[in-house]
């Protein structure tokens, strides 16, 4: 039996899907906040079970008769330890065997203010007792499209990122490496640092989106603090803004730069190269 927590988010339901092709339907558990989000996962044979991260018995009850369990990190930054934390020791007791995390892309050593919870989580894992791998995943390709439309609006495409290099992948590569450990045997104490095979800057983004649109887009880098006001400027939350800003400054750094080609080994083909993302938005708008 496999359980995704999260299961009703983008990534938990290319997990699933992904699980779907090798793995009968009533052997996963899809764990949601609300179950009438997966009512189509239910139709198909997939074990529906309620509980939020913030929730303890109720995560106790979801995880009973689960042996593996993805634990997809929390949405919610801030309150990520303690409701993993919850996560953690509901398997605990539940007996669960073996969990996968999907942590950030080198974690203990991140430049980006994302990684400490991350950090906290991992630690708690190691001192659950309950053997664990963790998927450290780099930055999804989806982060930047969402700021493709207005980019082409303006001509500009603005950040904090300079030149630093970002080995994105889409969710669905990382769902596919999800999935793979959640069906391999003997992963226990494996660490993958998961990210594309393809690294490139907001300068190479600018580039391949102009050529790709026919319309001249060029990328304004900012400030730390211009980034996080701009982000506010066009309705983002303050929290969330200042998340984004950190997280560009962080690829400035070499936050979001890997080139071992994890991800792509494990998913058994390259990851899903930018121009082709930047090629399907375009032909839906």
């Amino acid at each position: 039996m496999i359980a995704i927590t999260g299961a009703s988010g983008h990534l938990g339901r290319l997990v699933i899907a992904d699980l779907l092709k090798t793995v009968a339907a009533e052997q996963l558990v899809a764990i949601v906040r609300d179950p009438t989000k997966v009512a189509d996962l239910a139709q198909k044979g997939v074990q529906v079970r309620r509980a939020e991260y913030g929730d303890a018995a109720a995560l106790q009850a979801a995880l009973t008769g689960v042996e593996k369990l993805l634990l997809i990190s929390s949405s919610e930054v801030g309150q990520r330890a303690p409701q993993h934390r919850n996560v953690i020791e509901a398997a605990k007791a539940a007996g669960v065997t073996f969990i996968a995390y999907t942590s950030l892309l080198h974690a203990d050593r991140s430049p980006l203010g994302l990684a400490e919870e991350h950090v906290a989580t991992e630690k708690m894992l190691a001192e659950s007792g309950i053997p664990f791998a963790l998927l450290r995943n780099g930055w999804y390709t989806e982060n930047y499209l969402a700021s493709v439309p207005p980019a082409l609006e303006h001509g500009a495409f603005i950040g904090s990122a300079g030149e630093g290099k970002i080995a994105s992948a889409t969710r669905a590569d990382y769902a596919e490496a999800a999935a793979r450990v959640m069906t391999l045997d003997n992963q226990a104490g494996n660490v993958y640092e998961l990210a594309g095979d393809e690294a490139w800057t907001l300068s190479d983004l600018t580039a391949q989106l102009s050529e790709l649109s026919g319309k001249p887009v060029v990328y304004q880098n900012l400030s730390e603090a211009d980034f996080k006001a701009a982000l506010q400027g066009a309705g983002l939350p303050e929290p969330f803004a200042a998340l984004l800003a950190n997280s560009d400054v962080g690829a400035s750094k070499g936050g979001l730069f890997d080139d071992s080609r994890q991800l792509s080994t494990l998913i058994g083909r390259p990851t899903t190269p930018l121009a082709e993302s930047l090629r399907a938005l375009l032909q839906t708008n």
